[in-house]
């Protein structure tokens, strides 16, 4: 049977601290997954996941058992990513979309190079949105996350994160529907048999 994220909150705070490497495990790789998602940048995320750790640790007595786990450590990495995406704002760094790309899941070989190019466009696409429209997107699409749920994690109100998301998702479908118009049109001229003739 596994061990509930509150149990493992009262074995550290009676004095277990090595118990709490075992949250970490738990909650690591799909908290980087959602740093990555939000920030576009690996070593943001990195940094950002680890300082959620971190603060979650030091502050875990503030946490109540009759909340989730994972949406309050999610309230706290929310607030670290906003925090990097701010400084980074002040030192821009160029895009990862190849990190962004890797985050695809493993398909088979010859539907790989598809769906990494359609990937790396989304990543692409979601990187150009303001941070709370992207945060709002990878909070209910990536996360599975409801509107109230995601009220409690962002601090923001129901009816503004549905605006978000729906702002979201028209600016998204437009790029990718210019993504795809360029794309169908390079494919047309490279078969096109007009392109052979000089």
């Amino acid at each position: 049977m596994t061990t509930s994220d509150a149990a493992i909150v009262r074995r550290v705070l009676a004095g277990d601290r090595e118990a709490f490497r075992l949250l970490v495990e738990r909650y690591h790789d799909d908290a980087l997954r959602f740093a990555t998602h939000l920030l576009g940048h690996a070593a943001d995320a990195e940094d950002a996941v680890q300082d959620t750790f971190l603060r979650a640790y030091r502050y875990l007595a503030s946490y109540r058992e009759q909340d989730r786990f994972r949406g309050w450590l999610w309230r706290i990495l929310v607030n670290r990513c906003r925090t990097h995406a701010a400084d980074r704002a002040r030192r821009p760094v160029p895009q990862e979309a190849d990190t962004l790309a890797a985050l695809a899941e493993p398909h088979s070989p010859e539907a790989e190079l598809d769906r990494a190019f359609l990937r790396a466009e989304l990543c692409r696409a979601l990187a150009t949105l303001p941070l709370e429209q992207r945060e709002a997107v990878v909070l209910h699409f990536t996360e599975g996350l409801s509107y109230p749920e995601m009220a409690a994690v962002t601090g923001t109100g129901v009816s503004a994160l549905k605006m978000r998301v729906h702002r979201a998702c028209e600016r998204l479908r437009t790029l990718l529907l210019r993504v795809h118009n360029e794309t169908e049109t390079r494919h047309h001229r490279a078969i096109s048999p007009e392109s052979h003739h000089g």
